[in-house]
């Protein structure tokens, strides 16, 4: 018994002593922590912040929490587009005119203690804080009504301690001076809804047309679940969202009494319809706004020092990302629709015309509509200019008066693109590899492979022929061996947003993708094949002027290497072909300007698509439904090629036509050497599905007189050649020879009933010999020998008859 006294005498001891540790550790920490806070600087920081907070709270009045003022939208010339809010959206509603649902909704779901706290719920914070350690990321907020007025009014989004202390101080000496009423009442005014609406009398006139007091409460849940993450409860395009979000404050607000069991299964039966009003009718350019706008926004996230990633590593990541970039967009969007800026972009209002009025009467017999009133046969377009790399039209759908929405199909939509994707993933990769457009395929049907439209295999034949034909079965091939890890990186690169695990297959050679691509991306990938290969980033936006006059923003294109310039030049020149004698003929250009492109169609006719480009302009054009259906006679060289016909001939009415650039010849030890290199290894690469055959119907079925198939060609000067150029093979308008010791030999002209003059020999110290005339029943004139100390020869003339060409 005493022994048993002993041990727990002892064992009381140790506890003991255990706590006076303890209070001496916790003592020294909070001591250390004191010392590191006063002579680390933190003191003077902190009260600094205080009096910032203490400062501006007291020079506020109601009146700074009005709806702030509006920005507006500028087009190429200076000339004002649209304004980005209007007096309806602005209204202001008193406390005394909030419906109760609204309050005890906000109440329920983003502030419990709302009517308890003074501005800052401790144990709400440091909740957050054991989430974000456990979970290794932000899973729920500790922010108060209270500081999230503070942080809407007066602060940024930068994430450091000295943000959150201030607006802990803001939020404490709101709670101060204005009553938890007026808190309230400026929240609900101020709090963004999404797509231009602050304020819930903007979104209940924005979203159901209808006034605050018509409202239900399911339709009040709804709204109210928005705020949280706008982008993320975008009502419009992200509506599974909203609905989770609502049925949650349907939920609390049952849990803590203020709806009963009944009201809460009804509210949670509801259907939600939205209801938005007919556009303004002095809103004309609406296709403009939704781009122009979404990439204003992202201008400020890129001067708030917000980095854009499109690909991650791990789940996690993504939606660590996914988080903050809502997070962000929302704060830049309510400062765009809200801080009067002034918002200059690259939009030409004519050309935005153009390809509007081209597309709408391409498809006008196309009358049938879905359920909403929306034109079942739809169309997106984007053009580019190919000096700048802007966007300078892009139509997201038809014109339609009736339809309460703008779905900017050209950038928000994404399609599976056919064989428009060959060029991108598929031809220009294998130029960069040692291949040429003269470089044998052999055209055959194969087990696991696809089929060529009509089933026509034409044996040996080049790549120059199968872009022409379109050839599914030469694109697999090279594909294959490329390998769809190599072929998707070049999509990637360019920021194509869309591009999933199961992509990783032979089938995307043909535009077999999981999701699709947008005319956008597209034209912005094409844009860069007539760029020599360099990326920049498709934007409407040059620049951005606060309401103080002052520049915040200043676009800077910058290039990224992407293809080379040599496979690059060589894709165009192929592409050239596919305008003159291939499945793009029927786009030609009427003034003679040089174009290249590709057309695209999809299994069963669902998708058509058409990519090309000038000099000048890069534009990309799709034609389908929004809900994908077969279309009779949908095909790329159909309804999307005439689009695009119609609208590049007037864009380019007055221009000068200007040849494409050269590409360096390629030395036949090189090529060689480069295709009997391995291919690179992909680990992800899928064997082919077997009952999958897609079939692109682009290609014609015209059998090639192989005596006239093109070869390489050489069509303007400017070439990047070694001192000794090698001389180009025959072509329709002999290109001219580079410059050198020596001149380089001018290219041949074409065959035809009359030939065409062969190109001038360039200048260098031997002026190099000009092209031949081309074959024809009247011969070709040659071209000019090039200046130099030593003359290029003339070239010679052309035949004489046609028939004595063709032998």
């Amino acid at each position: 018994m005493a022994k048993q006294k002993k041990k727990k005498k002892k064992k009381q001891h140790r506890v003991f002593w255990f706590f006076i540790k303890l209070q001496i550790f916790l003592m020294v920490l909070i001591l250390g922590g004191l010392c590191f806070y006063y002579f680390g600087g933190y003191a003077d920081k902190v009260a600094k912040l205080h009096s910032e907070a203490v400062e501006l709270v007291q020079k506020s009045d109601k009146n700074t929490f009005l709806p702030a003022r509006t920005s507006t939208l500028y087009d190429t010339n200076g000339d004002e587009i649209s304004e980005t809010a209007t007096t309806k959206k602005a209204d202001y509603v008193k406390y005394e005119d909030i419906p109760q649902n609204f309050v005890n909704c906000m109440v329920s779901i983003e502030d419990k203690k709302f009517y308890k706290h003074n501005g800052v719920d401790l144990k709400a914070i440091v909740r957050a804080a054991k989430s974000i350690i456990k979970n290794k990321r932000i899973t729920q907020g500790g922010s108060t009504i209270t500081m999230q007025l503070a942080r809407n009014i007066y602060l940024d989004t930068n994430k450091n301690w000295q943000r959150k202390v201030k607006e802990m101080f803001i939020a404490m000496e709101l709670e101060r001076k204005y009553s938890k009423n007026d808190i309230m009442e400026f929240y609900l005014n101020n709090v963004y809804f999404m797509n231009g609406y602050y304020g819930i009398q903007a979104a209940c006139h924005g979203y159901f047309n209808c006034e605050l007091s018509d409202l239900d409460l399911s339709q009040t849940a709804f709204l109210c679940a928005i705020p949280n993450s706008p982008t993320y409860y975008d009502p419009i395009n992200n509506k599974d969202h909203t609905l989770t979000r609502r049925n949650l404050i349907l939920k609390n607000l049952r849990e803590d009494g203020k709806i009963t069991q009944q009201e809460y299964e009804a509210a949670i039966n509801e259907e939600i319809t939205l209801n938005m009003p007919e556009k303004d009718d002095t809103v004309k350019y609406n296709y403009v706004d939704t781009y122009a706008y979404y990439c204003a926004t992202r201008a400020l996230m890129e001067n708030e020092g917000f980095k854009f990633k499109y690909y991650f590593d791990s789940d996690d990541e993504e939606k660590e990302y996914d988080a903050s970039y809502d997070e962000m967009y929302s704060y830049c969007q309510k400062k765009l629709y809200s801080d009067g800026y002034k918002i200059y972009t690259s939009i030409d209002l004519t050309m935005q015309q153009q390809l509007q009025d081209s597309i709408d009467l391409t498809l006008l017999d196309f009358t049938d509509t879905t359920d909403d009133g929306t034109f079942k046969l739809q169309s997106a377009a984007t053009c580019i200019d190919n000096d700048t790399g802007e966007v300078v039209a892009i139509v997201g759908g038809r014109s339609q008066d009736a339809v309460s929405h703008t779905l900017n199909r050209a950038f928000q939509s994404h399609r599976q693109p056919g064989s428009s994707i060959k060029p991108l993933i598929v031809y220009t990769p294998s130029f960069e590899r040692g291949k040429t457009p003269d470089t044998i395929v052999n055209d055959h049907k194969f087990d696991g492979g696809p089929s060529n439209s009509g089933d026509s295999y034409y044996g040996d034949v080049t790549i120059r022929f199968a872009v022409q034909k379109s050839l599914n079965t030469v694109a697999w091939q090279l594909y294959d061996e490329l390998t769809p890890k190599v072929g998707l990186q070049y999509l990637k690169d360019m920021n194509f947003t869309n591009i999933v695990k199961d992509d990783y297959v032979t089938a995307t050679a043909l535009g077999g993708f999981t999701t699709g691509v947008s005319t956008l991306e597209m034209a912005s990938a094409y844009s860069t094949l007539e760029n020599d290969g360099m990326y920049r980033n498709p934007t409407c936006i040059k620049s951005i002027v606060d309401s103080d006059n002052n520049i915040i923003y200043t676009s800077s294109q910058k290039d990224t290497v992407i293809y080379t310039e040599t496979a690059s030049r060589m894709m165009t020149d192929v592409m050239t072909d596919v305008m003159k004698s291939g499945t793009g003929r029927s786009a030609n250009l009427d003034n003679g300007m040089p174009c290249a492109g590709k057309t695209g169609t999809t299994n069963d006719k669902k998708d058509g698509w058409f990519c090309g480009f000038t000099r000048y302009y890069t534009t990309c054009v799709w034609v389908g439904c929004d809900m994908p259906e077969t279309v009779k006679k949908l095909t790329g060289s159909s309804y999307p090629a005439e689009i695009w016909k119609n609208y590049m001939d007037q864009i380019h009415a007055d221009l000068t036509p200007i040849d494409f650039l050269p590409y360096a010849q390629i030395s036949d030890d090189y090529q060689d050497s480069q295709e009997t290199q391995d291919t690179p290894a992909d680990d992800q690469t899928q064997n082919n599905p077997t009952d999958q055959t897609v079939t692109a119907p682009d290609a014609g079925t015209t059998t090639p007189d192989k005596t006239t198939t093109d070869t390489n060609k050489t069509d303007a000067a400017g070439g990047n050649h070694e001192k000794t150029p090698t001389t180009p093979s025959e072509n329709p308008s002999g290109g001219a020879g580079d410059s050198g010791s020596a001149g380089g030999t001018g290219g041949a002209g074409d065959s035809g009933s009359a030939g065409d003059t062969g190109g001038a020999g360039d200048s260098g110290s031997t002026g190099g010999a000009g092209g031949a005339g081309g074959s024809g029943s009247t011969g070709g004139a040659g071209g000019a020998g090039g200046s130099g100390s030593t003359g290029g020869t003339g070239g010679a003339t052309g035949g004489t008859t046609g028939g004595e060409a063709a032998q």
